[in-house]
């Protein structure tokens, strides 16, 4: 039986952090992410986990102490292909504006590596971002789960893989 396989957007840890779950208030939701970290079947960007050492808080305290977190590094040769054709995506769609396109291609923005690596380790991408529904005008802002969509990924929210993963708070 193949077990299905999460990849966690940056904001699966600020939002919960900052909003649903502060450490002080739900201590249980962290205590049962962290094994999970190190699973086989969940994986963070190595460029996520920089975006969350940034915060300098308890958060990125908390990304340190994991341990054998589960670090997928950008720098693989498939997930490049897999970038360059979402950024390619984006530049021809006609959906989205160039100023769209600088801003996913920024090094140091995330949303295209995780939809590259998705595709590549057939992950199901965990976000709180949601479509941005029907575009009628070219768009700056590119959003996940569209762009996801576009190329057959599996698009969840931290809700459901909390269910998935036997989370219980």
């Amino acid at each position: 039986m193949v077990k299905e396989k999460f990849l966690l957007d940056t904001n699966t840890f600020i939002t919960p952090y900052k909003s649903y779950y502060p450490f002080d208030l739900a201590p249980s939701f962290w205590k049962q992410l962290l094994p999970k970290l190190s699973s086989g079947n969940v994986s963070v960007l190595d460029i996520v986990q920089a975006e969350i050492l940034k915060g300098d808080d308890e958060l990125s305290e908390y990304i340190k102490s994991v341990p054998n977190i589960n670090i997928c590094s950008i720098k693989n040769s498939q997930i490049i292909i897999k970038y360059a054709e979402v950024l390619n995506y984006i530049q021809s769609s006609g959906l989205y504006t160039e100023r769209a396109l600088r801003e996913w291609s920024r090094p140091d923005v995330a949303d295209p590596w995780l939809i590259a690596t998705a595709r590549t380790y057939d992950y199901t991408l965990i976000t709180f971002e949601t479509s941005a529904g029907k575009i009628t005008t070219a768009s700056n802002k590119p959003k996940i789960p569209d762009i996801g969509a576009k190329f057959g990924i599996k698009i969840e929210n931290l809700f459901y893989f909390m269910r998935e993963m036997g989370f219980s708070l």
